[in-house]
């Protein structure tokens, strides 16, 4: 064989080239120089968004059999909570029909009682429906104002209660909006009547730092317990009577004082009360009173023997 034609090349395994080590540092250099171009200049962004376009389809197609599997699994997750929802309805609608039912024949029986002892027809109750504007920026107290004023018919001392029960009162009175002054307010208070025992009361604001009421001046062996619902009593002549007022949630009786700490959880939250509803003071219901006169004015004076 001619001596030019013999392969000269040595084998792989002896052939010389850089080290393990140079070729890591200089792809490592490398890797690093591009990830601070592509940072700073966005060198491979088309090439990139190309890559991408190009993948995309892959991805959906991939995806298809992932979304079915989950969709299929909430769909009947979803079909199975709507059935107990909707037969939750159905048992809440049967209950609120015996309720109704009961009402109606109670209302019957209460205009017969009335006419039959002579008295006059309960009050109708007239109201406004309001939305909340804002609350008060001022944080030593819990005011909020609505979007119902003096041109819509609201009136200073109107009652203002949500569906959860009673919210507040009004106190200021503005043409296109109004004040409310809520039961957690430190200057607020509210009769109240205990649903449970029948005893009549008076609830304050400001406990908890103007996040819960609190009932004062009652005596240690008060006959008042947690859970205890209280309702407004009506003899205010403001609200009326039989609305959710507060939950009892603590009684701190002291052993060594004469009165018993009474906290209590407002029935309609302030925070999430959205629209309310402004209702007529009892007052501009009722019939004025009699004049006083002279001799109703003047003291009895003493007999002497």
């Amino acid at each position: 064989m001619p001596l030019g034609t013999l392969d000269r090349t040595p084998p792989p395994f002896f052939r010389q080239g850089p080290s393990a080590l140079t070729r890591l540092v200089f792809f490592s250099s490398l890797a690093v120089f591009l990830m601070v171009a592509d940072t700073r200049f966005e060198i491979v962004r088309h090439a990139r968004a190309a890559i991408a376009t190009v993948l995309h389809p892959v991805q959906v197609a991939l995806r298809v059999p992932v979304e079915m599997a989950v969709g299929g699994s909430e769909y009947l997750r979803g079909l199975t909570r709507a059935l107990a929802a909707e037969r939750h309805a159905q048992e809440q609608l049967a209950a609120q029909a015996v309720r109704l039912a009961r009402a109606d024949r109670l209302e019957a029986e209460n205009a017969a009682l009335r006419d039959l002892l002579g008295l006059r027809p309960a009050l109708a109750t007239r109201s406004i429906a309001a939305e909340v504007l804002y609350e008060a920026a001022d944080p030593f107290s819990r005011k909020l104002f609505v979007d119902r004023g003096a041109t819509h018919g609201v009136v200073a001392g109107a009652p203002v209660v949500a569906p959860q029960g009673v919210v507040g009162q009004v106190t200021r009175v503005y043409p296109l909006s109004s004040e409310v002054t809520l039961l957690v307010d430190k200057d607020a208070a509210i009769p109240v009547l205990n649903a449970r025992t029948g005893q009549r009361s008076l609830a304050y604001g400001g406990a908890l730092r103007g996040t819960a009421m609190e009932l004062r001046f009652l005596p240690g062996n008060a006959d008042v317990a947690e859970g205890d619902a209280l309702l407004t009593s009506g003899v205010d002549g403001v609200y009326p009577h039989g609305l959710p007022v507060a939950h009892v949630t603590r009684v701190e009786r002291q052993a060594d004082g004469g009165f018993a700490r009474v906290l209590l959880r407002p029935a309609a939250v302030p925070d999430t009360v959205r629209h309310v509803l402004v209702l007529e003071p009892l007052t501009a219901q009722m019939p004025p009173r009699p004049p006083t006169t002279e001799r109703d004015e003047a003291p009895p004076r003493e007999q002497r023997p």
